[in-house]
């Protein structure tokens, strides 16, 4: 009967494309911001087609459609859409566009929703396009839209002020930062639609996107160190327009476009990689100048201040207590055979909720046993969910919203009864030297994540074994938990940011790993923050403070393994947990904290 729903839900979005004169249209996971995680409106994709991954495509012809996936979601892109329907593609061997010129007839038209795809895309789209006689064409309302009639409406819910105790800056000092770059580089304006952007530009946070604290909503920021915000009216609280003060006008969201109108003969940035299509496409209409530059705010937003810094420290002060405390309860629990991956992830949200502070999980809860585990970003559902089988590994990756932090940890532990395999053992601790080496990494300021990436690879290379994601991601101050522009990864790779310089204040994570497929998968993470490092250098050097303190299983590391450095690096760590997670423990679970943090 489901399959039977998006079967006719494919033919329903080929009728409405066919009474528009289209001949197919491209289906995206993306919002009017172009965000990592997109309200329940904004998920066509899922309604369209089943799929619940939070990275892929669609494309739908009038006689084919196909949907595309990179090798994180090779597996349940084919669980969860009905291979009758759409063909599996693989990218980044495939792409959207390439597809469609090898598949749509000359003479076709191709439609697109320009608020959801990057101008970047849709300019190389109709490039390519060009040369096989289709043309790609900007729909006037999503046809999807149109078909779903019971579509979610766009959150209403209102808008905070971000306390400047945790901010660390004034909005004022922050807009007069990005007023200052305006007048340097001769911008009359620029348009900041991402929306982490605009909570960090106006240190304001808001409640509708899951994982994301942040308000739909877009600003103009202007020369002068004004600025517009363009959000709902009912999101509007009289403490956020005091909040907001004088210099900020408040204006309806739906008067965002014909704003853009109104910028005729102004010279107005607009990043690429932030800002849809759409946004170009009107700006370009209502006569303004338009260039093309990056989000002022992105650099530094990802350079944490000190009161920003401070913060994350406590944040994950508490959440170290409370996934300790479901990391005992694990080691208990599940050996008797009666603990399920979403039992699991459930339980670990309940003693995150238990200090009474958390806010939202960061993204949801990769709560993976057995085979599942060597998928790096599986996502347990009803349909997915599998006991915790005892004599196992078992890897969960989570983290919190607090109002103070954004927390991302990685632990992969063995389940009892038994002892692990000798493979498992040599992996886990290979995948354990390279998280240590690049832990206690020193490196000359400009160096980049990308030169920095073998490090955590060097000792799995050398087992002739390795990973396919990057090492290490930026994290925001209660905001994404994904932050760029920094990264560490594969220089080559498909990983944006990894040539970005590191910078003291940056949040990154380390996080190598080792997945066999079907049977196990193996990943340690802690958060890091870049600092100057403590060495005599000539000239400035800068190295990596630990920020996640949980205890690592002791069961599948081979101390022979290990060198000297590795082993105190081990046992100063795990004195540093005891010592910032003792206090918040007692009884049982402090006497279990004592015993994994003995040294090793």
């Amino acid at each position: 009967m489901l399959m039977q729903t998006y079967e006719a839900r494919l033919d329903g979005l080929r009728k409405e494309l066919g009474k528009r004169g289209l001949d197919g249209f491209v289906i995206p996971i993306s919002d009017e911001h172009m965000s990592e995680y997109v309200g329940s409106y904004a998920q066509r994709l899922k309604w369209l087609t089943g799929f619940g991954g939070s990275a892929g495509s669609a494309v739908v012809l009038k006689d084919k459609a196909a949907m595309f996936t990179d090798g994180r979601y090779t597996v349940q892109v084919r669980d969860q859409v009905d291979g009758k329907l759409y063909d599996y593609e693989d990218v980044p061997a495939t792409s959207p566009a390439k597809w469609i010129a090898e598949h749509a007839p000359q003479g076709a038209r191709i439609g697109y929703d320009a608020w959801l795809h990057g101008i970047d895309w849709a300019e190389a789209a109709e490039k390519l396009f060009a040369k096989k006689g289709i043309t790609l064409v900007p729909v006037d309302g999503n046809p999807i839209d149109a078909i779903w009639d019971d579509r979610p409406e766009a959150s209403l819910a209102a808008a905070a002020p971000h306390d400047e105790t945790l901010a660390g800056r004034s909005s004022a000092d922050k807009r007069a930062e990005v007023a200052d770059w305006l007048k340097r580089e001769g911008f009359d304006a620029t348009v900041i639609s991402a929306l982490d952007s605009v909570a960090w530009l106006l240190n304001m946070r808001g409640t509708d996107v899951d994982n994301t604290p942040v308000a739909l909503s877009y600003v103009l920021a202007h020369a002068d160190g004004t600025a517009e915000l363009f959000i709902a009216p009912e999101k509007v609280t009289p403490e956020l327009s005091q909040h907001l003060g004088n210099a900020v006008s408040i204006r309806p969201r739906d008067e965002f476009v014909p704003a853009l109108a109104d910028l005729a003969g102004k010279t107005v940035a607009v990043d690429p990689e932030h800002a849809v299509a759409g946004i170009f496409h009107a700006l370009e209409a209502g006569g303004a100048k338009v260039v093309r530059e990056g989000d002022p705010t992105v650099l530094p937003k990802a350079i944490k201040n000190a009161a920003e810094q401070q913060g994350h420290r406590d944040a994950q002060a508490r959440d170290g207590a409370a996934v300790t405390r479901f990391l005992r309860w694990l080691e208990i629990e599940a050996p008797k055979g009666g603990v399920d991956e979403l039992a699991a992830a459930a339980k670990l949200r309940e003693f995150r909720e238990q200090g009474g502070i958390l806010r939202d999980l960061s993204f949801d809860t990769i709560s993976a046993a057995a085979g599942h585990a060597a998928l790096p970003h599986y996502k347990v559902d009803e349909d997915s969910n599998i006991p915790i089988p005892p004599s196992s590994i078992y890897l969960v990756d989570s983290g919190g919203q607090y109002a103070d932090g954004t927390t991302d940890i990685t632990r992969t532990v063995w389940i009892g009864p038994g002892e692990p395999t000798a493979e498992m053992i040599e992996r886990n601790t290979r995948v354990l030297k390279g998280h240590i080496q690049l832990a206690m990494q020193y490196f000359p300021h400009g160096t980049t994540g990308g030169a920095l990436d073998a490090l955590a690879r060097m000792h799995l290379w050398q087992g002739g074994v390795d990973y396919g994601h990057g090492t290490g991601h930026g994290v925001g101050s209660f905001l994404s938990v994904h932050e760029g522009p920094q990264r560490i990864a594969k220089p080559n790779g498909p990983y944006p940011g990894s040539g970005t310089v590191l910078e003291a204040g940056m949040f990154l994570s380390n996080e190598p790993g080792y997945y066999k497929t079907g049977e196990y998968g193996i990943r340690i993470e802690n958060l890091v923050l870049v600092v100057e490092a403590p060495i005599a250098s000539e000239g400035k050097y800068l190295g990596f403070e630990t920020l996640t303190f949980v205890p690592l299983d002791r069961k599948l590391v081979d101390k022979s393994l290990l060198s000297e450095a590795e082993i105190g690096w081990w046992n100063r760590y795990h004195e540093q947990v005891e010592a910032i997670l003792a206090p918040q423990l007692e009884g049982e679970d402090l006497a279990w904290l004592q015993r994994e943090c003995a040294p090793l």
